[in-house]
């Protein structure tokens, strides 16, 4: 068997068989998560047109389908595709793909209230530009958790560091499937269902579901406790 693949507590309970392709299946959707995020943002920035609502898709893709996947992905078990070794170091580059997912989306739910301001239309009353608007709130609450997990000392909060922890990670899956949302209610827009059609539409429509899970498979299997945590 190959030596070089690490043991992974998820294969418990599997034959070793089993075991070794399991291994080797995450790391094939690892990678094509990676591949989806980034694709899936290149595609759809070069189908839409700069200075029009279209921005908040591309500002969402850009922040949450490609930073904080690879935010999330940097941890995982199955190896990253970044040069970091230490954990400190990964958890730097963690904060700056948080940041800049959060900038993107402030900066798409800006351009979209300018170009509403323009064009004389009313603010927020599609699907989309709403839970948009609850992404940004969740992950202002999500970066919050964060700060206070990594100050935990400086602010003298009474909470344990497990228990931060634990609302960060619940945070980020809230964040992530409000942005996964947010995406998958853009694709149904007029302009995106004007611009593509047929079978191609059902692909890119669910495209954003794969890194999604990937992600969220691998903060429940890895972050979130399986016992409870003492204050």
């Amino acid at each position: 068997m190959p030596s070089d693949v690490e043991y992974s507590p998820v294969g418990e309970g599997l034959g070793m068989r089993d075991f070794w392709i399991y291994v080797w299946l995450r790391r094939a959707a690892l990678i094509a998560a990676h591949v989806t995020g980034l694709g899936l943002t290149i595609v759809i920035s070069v189908l839409s047109r700069p200075g029009t609502t279209q921005d908040l898709i591309i500002c969402f893709l850009e922040g949450y389908c490609l930073c904080m996947t690879e935010g999330i992905l940097l941890f995982s078990a199955e190896g990253t595709i970044f040069c970091l070794k230490s954990r400190k170091n990964k958890v730097r580059f963690h904060w700056l793909c948080q940041a800049l997912a959060l900038v993107a989306a402030a900066v798409g739910l800006g351009f979209i209230l300018a170009s509403k301001v323009v064009s004389e239309l009313p603010h927020l009353v599609s699907w989309h530009s709403l839970m948009g608007c609850c992404t940004l709130a969740a992950s202002l609450l999500q970066a919050g958790c964060g700060t206070c997990l990594v100050f935990h000392k400086q602010l003298r909060l009474s909470s344990s560091p497990a228990r931060l922890k634990l609302y960060h990670d619940t945070c980020g899956l809230v964040v992530y499937l409000l942005a996964t949302g947010t995406i998958m209610l853009a694709m149904v827009s007029d302009w995106f269902q004007a611009t593509v059609k047929g079978a191609a539409w059902w692909l890119m429509a669910v495209l954003p579901l794969f890194p999604a899970l990937v992600a969220m498979n691998q903060i429940t299997n890895a972050y979130l406790p399986r016992k409870k945590i003492s204050s």
